[in-house]
């Protein structure tokens, strides 16, 4: 049985939210077009970005736990937790939009951006030979700046992926070894900054934040767009 694991974890992850989505009142599969074209293009970004760095060992995946099917170098399972995680989070987002009308961080969220965006790139840059740290944190603080100067509001994303951390740290950390006996997916620590929150790689707070703030940019973009 252990080699469903991941893809029970992945199906476990979406199955909640997915039938969720067809709540009458504020129901999320109405909005299916837009998330998934938005997921589409941003997960074709990761997954290369996934197939590179599996190639070169930055990270790697424990046969035990796996179907044994592949795209090209990584499993079937990690091409499928790129739409079956964002999917998760992208409901929780959308919900709490529709659950909690005040926005909390709003007077915050330019500070939080600012302060996040020169955090990591001098991270990144300092770190410049772990390219797990560096590509990630750079990537994420382009994204920030680039928000930043654009005047675009992030509150409601940082509220909601501060909400979706409380399962990232319950799936992530099965992925990465807590609760089980060897790691679904191995890090190489070389290439990170070696910090573990539990069994979890710091970097990975910041590579799921990218993942889930871009698909929810391109989501509301599209949005607006069929509003017009």
């Amino acid at each position: 049985m252990d080699k469903y694991l991941y893809l029970t974890i992945n199906l476990a992850s979406v199955s909640v939210p997915f039938l969720a989505s067809f709540y009458p009142k504020h129901a999320f599969y109405k909005s299916w077009k837009n998330y998934f074209i938005a997921n589409l293009i941003v997960a074709t970004l990761f997954i290369i970005w996934d197939i590179i760095f599996t190639t070169i060992g930055v990270w790697g995946f424990n046969e035990r736990y796996l179907l044994g099917l592949k795209l090209v170098n990584i499993p079937l399972e990690e091409v499928l937790f790129f739409f079956c995680i964002p999917y998760a989070s992208v409901f929780v987002y959308f919900s709490l939009n529709y659950l909690v009308k005040k926005n909390l961080l709003q007077n915050q969220q330019r500070f939080i951006t600012l302060f996040l965006a020169i955090s990591l790139v001098i991270i990144g840059l300092f770190f410049w030979d772990r390219l797990y740290t560096s590509i990630t944190f750079i990537l994420t603080s382009l994204f920030l700046f680039y928000n930043y100067f654009k005047k675009n509001d992030l509150s409601r994303i940082y509220f909601s992926y501060s909400v979706t951390l409380i399962f990232f740290f319950i799936v992530n950390g099965i992925l990465t070894g807590s609760f089980i006996d060897e790691p679904v997916v191995w890090y190489n620590n070389t290439e990170n900054l070696g910090i573990r929150m539990g069994t979890i790689p710091f970097e990975d707070t910041f590579y799921g934040f990218l993942l889930i703030a871009s698909i929810i940019q391109i989501f509301e973009y599209l949005r607006s767009e069929e509003r017009r």
